[in-house]
């Protein structure tokens, strides 16, 4: 009689059991993947075979692999938790040494990197002057510098000029005198170094020529016309029978450089009307527009399904500071094992495919969720009871193999 098959069950019994044991004990682990313990009959080696009738001494674990299957996604409070929804591991770097994982839940460190709970770097797609740079990998880092300013250089306006308002002699415009023109709006420029100045456009109808109309344009108060021998010389806007604007030649007028002497490169831009138009409804603006901007300093960010971290800053505008990059493998159930849900990559499980979230086999990112651990409690402690009740037999097992043998001993 032979203890060996009893022994190996007990063994194999008592090693599913913590791998049991450890799906349960990480139950609440984020990103954590259950473990699966897979058996296998050993055989005694025999050099001429053992034909039909050779018994297996025993069981043996053969290996413990994860199940890489998608946990469930909760959401939390923080923009920096991260979960991944289909395949991919988040790419790690610690001083260099590149590990994996699904756990999601992290933060920035005192110099703007985005870390996990260990300090290890996310790592992703640079941004440089607000655009993604594909295929160079970076430890992200959220920089916390200003935005730089933008100054002004094209503006546009759409707006109703009344038909019905009263033509009035151009010579006699005076931008302070409200009796010589018929309507005016006002919108924000900036300059090169962020400083805002007010833009008030002017709209005078002639008062010869019908459907005929001029435009005048004053930055804090100065004339900003292009000048010709310093006359300025208006926007002339000229309206067909339907109160549409005619010609391209009046729908787009260039301001002269206007110094500001305030230290600022001298302001140009560029005037679009081809939004006005000339009903007969009562005079109204429908939209003002123009590109330039003051400085911002970083007020939040948000990372879309694509891993782009957008930073909000707080003069509105908002730029990309980075891109979270996912890696997937051939035979996931490959990598090897760190602890704290990391992985790190090995012979079997192939090298890795990284790129951007939602790319080839890669799944999407959700920012301010985690995903959960995939280990179905319910069926773990099933599994244990089933566990304990294989651990019981095998030592029955040897227990009659005992009885049996002090049998064989007691004979006389």
């Amino acid at each position: 009689m032979s203890f060996q098959q009893g022994l190996s069950g007990l063994n194999g019994a008592a090693k599913n059991l913590d791998v049991i044991g450890n799906n349960v004990a990480n139950a609440n682990t984020s990103g954590f993947k259950l473990g699966s313990a897979i058996f296998g009959d050993v055989f005694a080696a025999s050099l001429g075979g053992g034909g039909g009738t050779q018994v297996g001494i025993g069981t043996q674990i053969t290996s413990v692999n994860q199940q890489f299957t998608q946990g469930n996604i909760s959401l939390s409070n923080n923009p920096l938790d991260i979960a991944i929804n289909g395949q991919g591991f988040f790419r790690m770097s610690d001083a260099g040494a590149i590990t994996y994982t699904r756990n999601g839940g992290f933060s920035v460190d005192k110099e703007g990197y985005v870390v996990s709970s260990r300090g290890h770097n996310l790592t992703g797609f640079e941004a440089r002057n607000g655009a993604i740079v594909p295929g160079v990998l970076v430890n992200l880092q959220l920089s916390s510098s200003d935005l730089l300013p933008k100054a002004s250089t094209a503006a546009s306006v759409g707006a109703n000029l009344a038909s019905t308002a009263t033509g009035l002699p151009l010579a006699g415009f005076v931008a302070t005198d409200p009796k010589t023109y018929n309507f005016s709006t006002a919108s924000t420029l900036y300059d090169t170094l962020g400083q805002s100045h007010t833009m008030t456009m002017y709209f005078v109808k002639d008062d010869v020529t019908a459907n005929q109309w001029y435009g005048s344009v004053f930055v804090d108060g100065l004339n900003a016309d292009a000048k010709i021998a310093g006359v300025p010389q208006y926007s002339s806007l000229t309206f067909d029978n339907q109160g549409v604007l005619t010609g391209a030649s009046n729908t787009v007028k260039g301001l002269t450089a206007l110094e500001l002497g305030n230290g600022a490169a001298a302001l140009s831009v560029t005037m679009d009307y081809s939004d006005v138009t000339q009903f007969g409804s009562g005079f109204g603006v429908n939209s003002l527009s123009q590109d330039g901007f003051a400085s911002g300093r970083l007020s939040g960010y948000n990372i879309g399904n694509d891993g782009i971290i957008l930073g909000r800053y707080t003069n509105g505008q908002s730029q990309m500071l980075g891109q979270v990059a996912l890696s997937n493998f051939v035979n996931p159930q490959g990598l090897s094992p760190l602890g704290d849900s990391m992985w790190a990559e090995s012979a079997t499980s192939g090298i890795p495919l990284t790129g951007a979230p939602g790319t080839a086999s890669l799944g999407q990112v959700q920012s301010g969720a985690k995903e959960d651990s995939n280990v179905d409690l319910t069926a773990e402690l099933v599994n244990m009871i089933t566990a304990q009740r294989v651990y019981q037999a095998n030592a029955q097992s040897i227990k009659a193999q005992d009885a049996v043998l002090q049998t064989l001993v007691n004979l006389k």
